[in-house]
């Protein structure tokens, strides 16, 4: 699990800095990283901004190996204006906007998606981080999120994303075994039946590929 705020800069920094892609354009030090992301959760605590905490770095607190380049919110529009400090460098939908604080990437999903608003308000927990409570979502709350995007990443031919997606959908499968039938309930109040059939596709593919790996790890121990 994630211990502080010094270590979700370091997961940030590392990403950036390892990213050759970036070598070129990384325009801050070290530390700043680090400071960016105490200073951006200070600075929503201090405004009482109704946000959580998800994507790469929420997910970092329930499994490991996972890497990122920005954080990524849950929003109002509303909170998001009583934080001018985070710029808005683009929002091409209702539903999301990308900002700079201080030079660290903000992804944020607003909650007129109605989706992300139930994600808010009923899947997340507070997390206590040195001296603040961080809010993130919970494993639930971020399988929610993940399935819900990978019917648009199929459409968009991404497949780097999904790649990622299903990994992540995977791992938090595999170590936690939440209950995939409500979860797949749920988001069927969100999309379409199309969209659902083939989430409910993919939770059976991973769900089987999960079922071999246990079985080889048997197959090895009883050897």
């Amino acid at each position: 699990m994630l211990k502080d705020l010094t270590e979700i800069g370091q997961i940030v920094q590392n990403a950036v800095v390892f990213n050759p892609r970036n070598w070129e354009m990384l325009a801050m030090e070290s530390g700043s990283l680090h400071q960016a992301v105490e200073n951006l959760f200070t600075l929503l605590e201090a405004r009482n901004i109704d946000y959580v905490l998800v994507g790469g770095v929420a997910l970092l607190n329930y499994v490991k190996g996972r890497n990122t380049q920005d954080i990524d919110l849950i929003m109002a529009l509303a909170d998001l204006s009583n934080v001018p400090e985070i710029s808005i460098e683009q929002q091409t939908n209702p539903y999301f906007a990308r900002g700079k604080f201080e030079g660290l990437q903000i992804d944020i999903l607003l909650t007129k998606n109605p989706l992300f608003r139930l994600v808010q308000k009923k899947y997340a927990v507070l997390q206590r981080f040195l001296e603040q409570e961080i809010s993130i979502a919970t494993v639930e709350g971020l399988l929610l999120l993940k399935l819900y995007a990978l019917p648009s990443l199929y459409r968009q031919g991404d497949f780097v994303r999904v790649s990622v997606y299903e990994n992540d959908i995977a791992a938090l499968l595999y170590t936690y075994e939440p209950d995939m039938n409500e979860i797949v309930q749920t988001l069927a109040g969100y999309i379409g039946e199309g969209d659902l059939l083939s989430i409910s596709d993919i939770v059976e593919e991973i769900k089987q590929r999960i079922q071999r790996f246990q079985s080889g790890q048997d197959d090895n121990s009883s050897s």
